[in-house]
């Protein structure tokens, strides 16, 4: 009997018909979620003719992969950028805008200047270049998808230093995200100068305190 075929349909990357010509910068962030550290975001601007293939979501990717790919778009893109907003500017102005924030830096860090920046998502950050949010943008634009390999990879690194710094947070393992083991460690050790006070398992640790 022949096999069947797996119906599962993997997305395409998108060939935008309304790009504008010239240079197209693809934007994304890696840290809404996590109690902690900053929301960092990438902007990249890949060369048509120097492909890099496997480019996808970074959520999809395995670390190693990810790796592979950060190192492989820092030497084949025309430019990239990466920024961040700090914890303190994420209490300050909440998470949404220190994610624009964090993107606009990122646009703003740029060697070259695009003329269309595409960003994942529904939100743009304030630019004075034209932008465009696309839903999913991570696995369906290139650019995008490099974006999100740049940020993801940054955050992790940074979370592996602060686990040096702080052990007994296990940042190493779950990135800053409130896993069972984090909002345990949280509860014995309290927050640290890296948690984000007003979020709320954080902001109830100090309440409790």
């Amino acid at each position: 009997m022949r096999s069947r075929k797996s119906s599962t349909k993997v997305p395409e990357q998108a060939c935008l018909p309304w790009q504008p010509p010239g240079l197209l910068a693809g934007v994304d962030e890696a840290g809404r979620g996590p109690l902690a550290g900053p929301v960092v975001a990438a902007a990249v601007i890949l060369d048509d003719l120097n492909p890099i293939a496997g480019l996808a979501d970074s959520k999809k990717l395995t670390p190693a992969r990810r790796e592979k790919l950060y190192d492989e778009i820092r030497a084949k893109a025309l430019c990239c950028s990466i920024a961040e907003a700090s914890v303190e500017e994420i209490d300050q102005l909440n998470i949404l805008q220190a994610t624009l924030l964090a993107m606009r830096r990122a646009v703003l860090g740029l060697r070259l200047k695009p003329v269309m920046v595409l960003v994942d998502g529904n939100r743009l950050p304030t630019l004075g270049i034209q932008a465009e949010a696309i839903v999913k943008g991570d696995a369906l634009v290139p650019s995008i998808s490099a974006a999100s390999i740049l940020a993801k990879v940054h955050r992790d690194r940074w979370c592996e230093q602060v686990h040096a710094e702080y052990p007994q947070y296990g940042f190493a393992g779950h990135k800053g995200y409130g896993t069972a083991l984090h909002l345990s460690a949280l509860r014995e050790h309290g927050a640290c100068v890296y948690h984000r006070r007003t979020f709320a398992p954080v902001a109830e640790t100090l309440q409790s305190a």
